[in-house]
């Protein structure tokens, strides 16, 4: 079904056609104001005009409103296509109704507005040069108009012309205003389009990073090993062989199972989580294979956690362990997980020589701290004054959960 709200009237009713609606109005406007009704006094300052007749025009009067209502007609079909064309048509019917059968001395405001919202539309769709041109042709059928009349000696209503010229400049900076918050709405969408698919390049980089690393030290130092014994101890070889052999199939499932879950989310799918804390039992036995011991403390009342949450704490410590067995020059580290009612929180120690685990050797502690804080959580990572390495992770579960 559809989401997106349904279009406002304004949205509905096209830019031509509220440009003709607005003709009708102020015309329809400046031929009732001509009207004497029943009971109005005379103005101090002088009568109606007697020859303004609405309901009585002559002949020539009813040809030029009706020249007028063709120029508007075709302004307004081109209005969306050619707007400087557009306002041009719109400004001549102005200038024809005033000129036909109201006979006013000036370019009255209701007479202009629809120029006005004709190049409002122009300034809020069309680029700023468009929308400039519209503009200083709306104005200089205002000024030709004054020129003309006081070139021929006549009378010119410079207060009622300054009215209008601020109505144009009006209606040209509301849609260019309106232009403009358009396009800075656009480049949000966009920036905020690139900073998710950034978001999601790192995500995955990081999935493969901890997941790969881990495995590929494993089998590194089972190959070594291996090569070492193969001629003096087969049997320890070919344990060597099992275990590269597991772990490389681990890794390949797992490669299977992130591209299934962007898959999933390509096509809307839930997807499941890769891995979690329930998967540190199989971690501790490939590590133990490798040779380092892995002592595991469960602390507190364990419970579901968060896909994310359960995800994360899972990959520190698998980071953390493949550091110990790459880095640390240990054979043994303990791990405690300990769940409490607000958060989680994930300890790895280990008592090896604490070095070449620092920022800048690697993605692993960067990647971390880099989960770890998307997470609104705590991370730690460093020599211990006593020897060895920790790495404390702490993050925040929702309570309802």
């Amino acid at each position: 079904m559809p989401t997106n709200p349904p279009a406002t009237l304004l949205h509905r009713v096209t830019p031509g056609a509220w440009t003709a609606l607005a003709w009708c109005v102020s015309t329809l406007y400046s031929f009732v104001v001509q009207i004497r009704w029943p009971g109005e006094q005379l103005q101090p300052w002088g009568e109606k005009s007697h020859r303004i007749e609405p309901f009585a025009m002559s002949s020539r009067e009813q040809a030029m409103l009706l020249l007028a209502a063709v120029l508007l007609a075709g302004g307004c079909r081109l209005l969306t296509r050619r707007p400087v064309a557009a306002v041009t048509l719109l400004v001549l019917s102005a200038l024809v109704l005033t000129n036909g059968p109201l006979h006013t001395t000036s370019i009255a405001p209701q007479q202009y507005l629809p120029v006005c919202v004709a190049l409002c539309f122009a300034a809020a769709t069309e680029a700023r040069r468009t929308s400039l041109v519209a503009a200083g042709l709306a104005s200089a059928g205002l000024f030709g108009y004054v020129g003309v009349r006081l070139a021929l000696g006549f009378r010119v209503g410079t207060s009622v012309e300054a009215v209008v010229l601020m109505m144009i400049v009006v209606a040209w900076l509301t849609g260019n205003s309106r232009r403009r918050e358009r396009e800075h709405t656009a480049q949000m969408r966009t920036r905020v389009a690139e900073q998710a698919v950034t978001a999601e390049r790192l995500r995955i980089a990081r999935e493969l990073h901890d997941m790969v690393a881990h495995s590929i030290g494993v089998v590194a130092i089972q190959a070594g090993a291996a090569k070492r014994v193969i001629d003096t101890q087969p049997e320890g070889a070919r344990r060597a062989l099992g275990v590269i052999e597991e772990t490389s199939r681990e890794t390949l499932a797992g490669l299977r199972r992130m591209l299934g879950a962007l898959h999933d989310a390509e096509s809307g799918g839930g997807g499941k989580p890769l891995a979690g804390l329930g998967d540190v039992d199989r971690l501790v036995e490939n590590v133990r294979d490798a040779g380092v011991r892995v002592d595991v403390e469960w602390r507190g009342e364990r419970r579901p956690l968060p896909p994310e949450v359960d995800l994360s704490a899972f990959r520190v410590i698998q980071e953390s362990v493949t550091n110990v067995v790459k880095h640390s020059g240990t054979q043994q580290c303990r791990v405690s997980v300990v769940f409490r009612p607000a958060d989680l929180s994930v300890v790895i120690v280990d008592s090896g020589s604490g070095t070449g685990r620092g920022e800048g050797t690697g993605y692993g502690i960067a990647g971390m701290r880099d989960r770890v804080k998307l997470l609104n959580g705590d991370f730690t990572a460093g020599p211990r004054p006593e020897g060895g390495y920790r790495v404390t992770a702490r993050l925040p579960v929702p309570m309802e959960v």
